[in-house]
C-alpha cells in the first residue's frame, strides 16, 4: 500500500485579505420598485435573510431584511402594497472592494448587521456576510482521508 501525502493549504492571513477576496458575488439586488412580497419571495428562494436594493445604475441604496420585512407584517401592512423603497434602511453602510478584511469585520461588528455590500465605483459588485468572514479567517483542522 502506498501513502499519498496530501498537502494542505492554510488559509492567508486575515489581514493580507481584503473584501474582494471574502465576497460572494453575483449578488441578487431589489430595486427600490421592487414589490415587498417578491422581495420576501427571492429571500425564501434563495435562503438569505437580506439583500442590497440598488438603483438602475448599480449604486447601493439601502438594504432590506426579514426583519424589515416583519416588521412591515406586524404593522398590518400587505406585503404587495409595499415597495423595497418603503422598508429597506438607508443609506447603507457598505465596503470597497480594497477594503482590508478587519474593515469589514469592524463595520459587520461595529453597526450589529449581518451583511455589507461591497462596491467598486460606487457600484454594487459583491457581499460578504458574517459567515464569509468566518469562513475566510478559518484555518484547516481536519483532512478528508481514506477516499478510495
Amino acid at each position: 500500500m502506498t501513502e499519498k501525502s496530501t498537502a494542505v493549504q492554510r488559509a492567508p492571513s486575515k489581514t493580507s485579505l481584503t473584501a474582494q477576496d471574502v465576497m460572494q458575488r453575483p449578488v441578487i439586488a431589489a430595486t427600490p420598485r421592487a414589490s415587498l412580497r417578491d422581495v420576501a419571495s427571492q429571500l425564501v428562494a434563495n435562503e438569505f435573510t437580506g439583500m442590497p436594493v440598488v438603483a438602475p445604475d448599480g449604486r447601493v441604496v439601502g438594504v432590506i431584511t426579514e426583519s424589515d420585512i416583519v416588521h412591515a407584517v406586524l404593522q398590518g401592512k400587505r406585503l404587495e402594497n409595499l415597495s423595497a423603497s418603503d422598508v429597506m434602511t438607508g443609506p447603507p453602510i457598505a465596503v470597497k472592494v480594497d477594503a482590508p478584511l478587519e474593515e469589514v469585520m469592524k463595520h459587520l461588528d461595529e453597526n450589529r448587521i449581518v451583511r455589507v455590500p461591497v462596491t467598486n465605483d460606487d457600484a454594487l459588485v459583491g457581499i460578504i456576510s458574517r459567515r464569509d468572514v468566518i469562513r475566510a479567517i478559518l484555518e484547516p483542522e481536519f483532512i478528508v482521508c481514506g477516499g478510495l
